[in-house]
């Protein structure tokens, strides 16, 4: 007997639309359970899918998608959506190289709206599709689900706004896992959605509202107290002054309220807000009881749950956690700030031993900068620990409000180069490229643990706008040396000598760079910085070389590369120089060693492309 008898029976969702309401318990159970079977042999966001498989199941049963559309937030809730919309059988390859996508994806089903990765992006997205859609007079429904971490970005709020004032044919689903708003979920609250959510209430409200407004000063008192009754019971008082119709908190594990609750609001006119309340990890005890730790997963078994196993070797992010603890022994005037990555940039202890110094300011890039930006002004130095691809996201605060000011941030930038399994929404292939051109950045790529750690001391010692980039996972191991070595800025190192060419290496690729020269017998370079560049190095070792390579886990336009073909160029030397690092195109998700191998950064690509350009 199969383990899922009726969720076997689902391969789209009209299959889903064909089954009695009672049904659909049975189905959330079996879809959960298949969750987690699944999750547990690939790795994945879990907690968070497992709080949405009652919401996705009721959206798909209501709407007729992929006619109606459905805009997830971050992706983070999708996997059950993925399940249900005819990739049931290939979830075994999720987040694999050449398989499904952890994120929603358009080329890969036409039920994804919507390509996301980075979160607050699902209603400004939402609300230009209703749009284009009404330009074209079709009459579709469109529903943004976004999280309640996904709400304190800027983003999100912009697209609210926007909405509102348009007045569209908009639904809103906030899916609300982390607020203290569970005494709302209730009979009151339950009675007072389905009144919120009818026809009859929304056709009285227009009527009285027209008839009223021949007597404005009516208008306008019926007005405030309902407002004023509603603000009493209901946290929807802000959604109301944005213009729109404001409707929970339910419960979000409640399917045959949620059926029932979408039914209405799915008729209705102008832009609604559904507020439902979630519990991650839901019905998985483990993931319940730490939905952080399960929020992303590595393979586990779901019987015993994930074990912590210590790692031989540092990994980058542990060594910024190491530093920032080491160096908050010794410095106080400082404080450390993150958007809403304690766990991901390795700040947990940090946090705990120094609550009164770390700030989390939410999913909000841009102003994770500029209030980085306020305290340096005050003479305190803050450390702004962020992944290279959100960095992205406050890239005009970090021209405007520090670069010309010219203040004293300090950047700790996570996960540059390949992301892995997280695929090209979480590539940091461009970092390098896009704040080398900024006036008064000083930026370093260390090549081992070791030299992260003291490179963030030097980052942290400097008086202007200083990056240190380091890529996800460990190096090479290397050993860290507690004691202070400021690094000269500006200044690398020859770490093997050779003959004909010179490999000029930056961060990550040093290491690579050495098998390659023990192959091929080149001198090799540790650059350690892109901005300001070893000028001086790179004069000599053209001046010994017949060719030169460079080597960076950053795109090739306008990288490290791109930098030393124009410090060359200053000095007016003229000689062969390959460029390697990622190539023009966004690289799919998958194990970092293939995506390596595909871009011809392992060792047998970089020897074949040296010998095919200098040795033909």
């Amino acid at each position: 007997m199969t383990k899922f008898p009726l969720l076997e029976q689902i391969n789209y969702p009209k299959d889903l639309r064909a089954l009695d309401k009672s049904q659909l318990y049975i189905l959330s159970r079996e879809l959960r359970e298949f969750l987690i079977e699944q999750v547990s042999k690939t790795g994945g966001h879990l907690a968070s899918n497992l709080g949405s498989v009652e919401l996705t199941i009721a959206l798909h049963y209501v709407y007729n998608t992929p006619d109606d559309l459905l805009v997830w937030d971050v992706g983070h809730q999708s996997y059950a959506h993925k399940i249900l919309t005819g990739r049931r059988n290939k979830m075994d390859s999720l987040r694999q190289y050449g398989g499904l996508a952890g994120f929603p994806k358009r080329d890969e089903s036409e039920y994804d709206t919507f390509g996301v990765g980075h979160s607050s992006t699902s209603i400004a997205a939402a609300l230009g599709m209703t749009i284009a859609n009404r330009q074209k007079n079709i009459n579709n429904k469109v529903v943004a689900i976004i999280g309640d971490g996904s709400m304190t970005a800027g983003l999100a709020f912009e697209g609210l706004n926007n909405a509102g004032w348009l007045g569209s044919d908009i639904l809103v689903i906030l899916n609300d896992n982390e607020m203290s708003i569970s005494e709302n979920v209730g009979a009151i609250s339950r009675y007072l959605s389905r009144i919120l959510a009818s026809r009859f209430y929304n056709s009285v409200k227009q009527t009285a509202n027209k008839a009223l407004s021949l007597v404005p000063s009516m208008q306008k008192m019926v007005h405030l107290m309902e407002e004023h009754v509603k603000g009493m019971i209901m946290p929807g008082t802000m959604f109301e002054e944005l213009g729109f119709n404001y409707i929970g908190p339910i419960d979000g594990h409640d399917i045959e309220e949620l059926v029932e609750t979408l039914s209405k609001v799915r008729d209705l006119s102008n832009p609604q807000f559904l507020h439902i309340v979630t519990k991650k990890g839901q019905g998985y005890k483990l993931a319940e009881n730490n939905p952080i730790g399960y929020h992303g997963v590595t393979k586990f078994n779901p019987d015993e749950g994930m074990q912590g196993g210590k790692a031989s070797s540092l990994t980058y992010t542990q060594v910024f956690g190491k530093w920032l603890c080491d160096m908050a022994k010794v410095e106080n005037d400082f404080i450390a700030i993150t958007p809403a990555m304690r766990e991901g940039s390795g700040m947990v202890e940090f946090a705990q031993l120094y609550p009164d110094k770390f700030f989390d300011v939410g999913i909000a890039e841009q102003h994770a900068i500029t209030f980085a930006a306020g305290v340096a002004t005050q003479g305190i130095k803050p450390i702004v620990a962020i992944y290279s691809t959100f960095l992205q996201r406050g890239y005009d605060q970090l021209i405007h409000d520090v670069a010309l000011q010219n203040l004293p941030v300090m950047f700790a930038i996570d996960r540059a180069g390949i992301a892995g399994a997280d695929g090209p929404t979480h590539i940091g292939a461009f970092d390098l490229s896009y704040l080398r051109c900024i006036p008064n950045m000083q930026i370093m790529a260390p090549s081992d643990e070791n030299e992260c750690y003291q490179m963030l001391w030097t980052a942290y010692r400097s008086n202007k706008p200083t990056a240190v980039r380091y890529p996800r996972g460990s190096g090479i191991g290397a050993a860290i040396n507690e004691n202070i070595q400021l690094i000269e800025i500006g200044k690398g190192e020859i770490v093997r000598e050779g003959i004909e060419v010179a490999i000029l290496a930056f961060g990550s690729m040093v290491e690579v760079a050495k098998l390659v020269a023990n192959e091929i017998n080149a001198t090799v370079c540790n650059m350690r910085f892109v901005k300001p560049l070893d000028q001086e190095l790179i004069k000599q070792v053209c001046k010994q070389h017949k060719y030169i390579v460079t080597i960076e886990e950053n795109v090739i336009e306008g990288g490290a590369g791109s930098a030393c073909l124009e410090a060359m160029q200053a000095m007016q030397i003229i000689m062969p120089v390959l460029n390697l690092g990622l190539r023009d195109g966004f690289l799919e998700h998958g194990d970092p060693k293939i995506l390596l191998k595909i871009s011809g950064l392992d060792k047998d690509g970089i020897i074949n492309d040296i010998k095919n350009r200098f040795y033909k």
